[in-house]
């Protein structure tokens, strides 16, 4: 869903991406810093006991952050034309890792039930396998699904600076955390199949985006 506004902000990162640029920065700089961004806001969830307002909002301030970094790595691989596929993957594989750690944290610090953890890190993670697995088919779901990464960065967030006042908002995040990736996961299957479905029916129009996509050479 905010995929799509995600990739509107994009274009309006155009001019800071080109000043990021000129000083030398590279996508895969603001990747490795949109996941260590994540792993200190894991950290710091960790310690949420020892002075909750504080651990808390600056959680939450790491964790926002960590996704604005992820956001301009993309806008500027684009603007600058510095798009790889090795660079998409290490993108994709470090996003994985910062929701896996967060996530965890959450968990650990005993802000949400072990069940609940689970589930959400379940789903969250098969969110990302259902578009990798309909990709090898040359079919896009990114902006298919309720859940995307973008949502539950919001979710997390707000969940958080909210347990300052309500110690059971995180844990209630978590639960509608996993009903919305599992949901996410079934509407993307949903999708890949129709496609695949009209692919089966139309083998023609099949055979010519696979030749559209992999020209002979």
């Amino acid at each position: 869903m905010l995929t799509k506004l995600k990739q509107k902000i994009q274009k309006t990162l155009t001019k800071p991406t080109k000043t990021l640029h000129k000083h030398g920065i590279k996508p895969n700089h603001l990747t490795i810093t949109a996941i260590t961004l994540a792993i200190l806001s894991a950290i710091t969830y960790t310690q949420y006991k020892t002075n909750p307002p504080l651990t808390l909002t600056t959680a939450t301030t790491l964790l926002l952050l960590s996704g604005l970094c992820d956001a301009l790595d993309g806008a500027l691989a684009r603007t600058t034309q510095q798009t790889t596929p090795t660079g998409a993957i290490l993108d994709s594989l470090l996003d994985r890792y910062a929701d896996a750690a967060i996530i965890t944290a959450i968990t650990i610090a005993g802000l949400c039930q072990p069940l609940w953890g689970l589930t959400a890190l379940t789903g969250t993670l098969l969110v990302s396998y259902t578009r990798a697995k309909a990709e090898t088919q040359n079919i896009k779901t990114e902006t298919i699904g309720i859940a995307e990464r973008p949502e539950r960065i919001l979710i997390t967030a707000t969940a958080t600076l909210t347990t300052i006042i309500w110690p059971q908002a995180l844990n209630y995040a978590t639960i509608l955390l996993t009903i919305l990736t599992h949901l996410t996961v079934i509407q993307r299957t949903h999708h890949t199949h129709k496609k695949l479905k009209t692919k089966t029916q139309n083998p023609n129009d099949a055979a010519s985006n696979a030749n559209a996509a992999h020209p002979a050479t």
